[in-house]
């Protein structure tokens, strides 16, 4: 079994609507949360933050860590570790291009997501709503600062 892919993953909220991106990945138009993988020499911190401007045109400001995930691609076998952050949005750039393979954006509600439960990219993008609904929260610090890098160090964040 290969190392899992580390991704980041942002959950923001509007008067009950949460920011989801649609994105077509092998064909298919699939929801997801603004997510990516963290780039070299980036904290998780600052790959969300990139992110999310990246495929969604807002600046987002990270609050909390919602939690940190595992789940295992049934085709594929790959294995993929997700920071999930919770946060706010601001400075949307109207006009901006977003990320290849971005279509739009979009605030929807739970409700809905559950409703397009076929078309989501992964189980995780309703288990982190639904963690941030159930007010699952970590402070920011308990992985914020982590990068690619200081891995091989095996670095511990002191919370």
């Amino acid at each position: 079994m290969s190392d899992p892919e580390i991704t980041v993953a942002a959950v923001t909220e509007t008067d009950g609507r949460f920011l989801v991106v649609e994105e077509r990945i092998d064909r298919s138009l699939v929801l997801n949360q603004p997510a990516g993988h963290v780039e070299p020499g980036e904290t998780l911190l600052e790959a969300i933050i990139r992110e999310v401007r990246e495929e969604t045109a807002w600046r987002f400001s990270a609050s909390e860590l919602v939690g940190v995930y595992l789940w295992c691609h049934p085709r594929t076998g790959r294995t993929t570790k997700r920071f999930t952050f919770c946060g706010t949005v601001s400075d949307h750039r109207e006009g901006q291009a977003l990320d290849d393979g971005i279509v739009g954006t979009h605030w929807l509600t739970p409700a809905e997501l559950r409703g397009r439960e076929t078309q989501l990219r992964s189980p995780l993008v309703l288990r982190c709503i639904e963690d941030y609904l159930a007010g699952r929260r970590m402070p920011l610090c308990a992985a914020a600062a982590l990068d690619l890098g200081s891995a091989p160090a095996v670095s511990a964040v002191r919370v």
